[in-house]
């Protein structure tokens, strides 16, 4: 009976040790944390200063996020939606209006 106590209180103790051994975190974890300043920087070397928060809540990298926001047909989309007063969801089909509309701005 005592060996199986003493056998029983291993277990714990080394329950114990596994719990505060440190975890790995995922990718996607750490730079949520880098974001919130929990951690200096992520593996690919990011800070908190070049991370940014997107319109889908997502934290994002600022220097590709600003670049995504440059791109010339995007910019030609928008303005042609705005001319046309278009909302909501519209195909960019050739041929149509907005294809066009959205060509001229390029």
């Amino acid at each position: 009976m005592a060996k199986a106590m003493k056998a029983m209180k291993a277990m714990a103790a080394m329950k114990a040790m596994r719990a505060m051994k440190k975890k790995a975190i995922s990718a996607r974890t750490a730079v949520r944390q880098a974001f919130a300043g929990k951690i200096s920087k992520t593996n690919g070397g990011l800070t908190a200063s070049s991370l940014i928060k997107n319109k889908h809540g997502r934290v994002v990298s600022k220097k590709q996020s600003l670049r995504g926001k440059k791109n010339a047909w995007i910019l030609a989309v928008s303005k042609a939606r705005k001319e046309l007063k278009i909302k909501g969801f519209c195909a960019v089909k050739k041929g149509t209006e907005f294809y066009k509309k959205a060509k001229s701005f390029m």
